[in-house]
């Protein structure tokens, strides 16, 4: 079964993303940050998934998703990749328009522009059937008028664009929201006239900072919607089963940074003339620390073939697994490392405490874990809805 064994390709990736990987020191400067992204872009890492057609790779979120585990076991992880390429670039490929895909899927495989993603809001996270921003047709001219408010969105400072999650029609409720979901994607150029950020003070030590985004009548030509009108879950899920596995390699990555952290450290800590890592005590639970990430790996590999494979009904199912396991292992091999080194798991020379705070990442976003397991409880194991 292919997603139990690499193939010599994948293999071959694999090395040579880790020894690419190993060459760029970790680094939460913004310039480093962008340097990584175009070092790896040109060798072809960053656009892997995109068509061969459009300047891209031809490979699929399989390969993406191996891209992204390896640099963030080298400690780069790549929190953008889930967004510009495995997001935006998966939408864009299968759903843009001849002109758009030319316009942005070559600048999106070469590093060159950089795209985010806007779908949640202030009082819409999980139940997406509360978004708010509206987008109306302006009858005179053909444009698009887009308002409302996101939150969370990564990396808009350095994109070139944000990939808007809207909704075309209104029914009138007790609520003043629309009762039936619709949603639809808008490209929004950084400079858009009404198009304002404001960066959300985070606990995170990372490259990329989120923000807060406020549409105000931003006016955009027809032709920046992406795909149809009346697509609607079809196309934002295309997005959404790729950021979910992709997420998934985020967490396993760093799980096996801070893991590798660890048993270098417990191999060459002594105490009383024997290593610390000979002691059961230190030695278990690293090792199934482990085998929850080899598990939730796995899942991953199996969501992304599906999804590789157009089973977008399968991936669905398979991808919230995935993040499920992936952020529950990233968490615990974390704490677990953390907890090995002792004090010094605290210091910044081992850089393990910054970890602490970013491997919640993979466990909250893009979905939270109680909305997995309700998820898997309905529509999995066909139990009634609580919600």
């Amino acid at each position: 079964m292919t997603t139990l064994i690499e193939s010599e390709e994948h293999k071959s990736l694999r090395a040579a993303v880790s020894a690419f990987a190993q060459t760029h020191p970790h680094t939460t400067n913004p310039e480093d940050g962008k340097r990584l992204w175009q070092a790896a872009a040109k060798l072809g890492y960053i656009g892997v998934n995109l068509p061969e057609a459009y300047g891209g790779g031809g490979a699929g979120i399989t390969e993406l998703s191996l891209v992204l585990e390896e640099l963030g076991a080298a400690g780069n992880p790549l929190l953008m990749m889930i967004v510009s390429p495995a997001i935006c670039g998966t939408v864009i490929a299968r759903f843009g328009t001849e002109e758009q895909k030319r316009e942005w899927l070559p600048p999106l495989a070469d590093g060159t522009r950089l795209m985010a993603f806007g779908i949640t809001e202030p009082d819409a996270g999980s139940n997406s059937h509360r978004i708010t921003t509206t987008a109306r047709r302006d009858a005179a001219t053909g444009d698009w008028i887009l308002t409302g408010r996101k939150v969370f969105v990564s990396g808009v400072d350095i994109a070139d664009a944000t990939l808007i999650v809207g909704r075309t029609e209104t029914v009138s409720t007790k609520e003043g929201r629309t009762g039936n979901l619709k949603p639809c994607l808008f490209i929004v150029p950084r400079d858009a006239p009404g198009f304002e950020r404001r960066a959300i003070d985070m606990e995170l030590n990372a490259v990329e900072r989120q923000f807060e985004l406020t549409l105000d009548d931003v006016r955009l030509p027809a032709d920046a919607l992406v795909g149809d009108e009346d697509a609607g879950l079809l196309q934002l899920f295309a997005g959404l089963n790729p950021e979910r596995v992709m997420t998934a390699a985020f967490g396993i990555g760093m799980g096996r940074y801070a893991l590798s952290r660890a048993l270098e450290y417990a191999r060459e800590r002594t105490v009383w003339k024997t290593p610390i890592g000979a002691h059961q005590a230190i030695a278990h639970p690293l090792a199934r620390a482990h085998i929850d990430l080899e598990l939730a790996r796995l899942m991953m590999q199996k969501a992304a073939h599906l999804y590789d494979a157009g089973d977008d009904v399968g991936a669905g199912e398979a991808a919230n697994m995935a993040k499920y396991a992936a952020g529950e292992a990233c968490v615990k091999a974390v704490d677990q490392a953390v907890h090995t080194l002792g004090g010094n798991g605290l210091t910044r020379e081992f850089g393990l405490a910054r970890l602490i705070t970013a491997s919640r990442v993979a466990r909250i976003a893009p979905v939270s874990r109680e909305m997995i397991l309700n998820y898997v409880s309905h529509q999995t194991l066909g139990l009634p809805k609580s919600y």
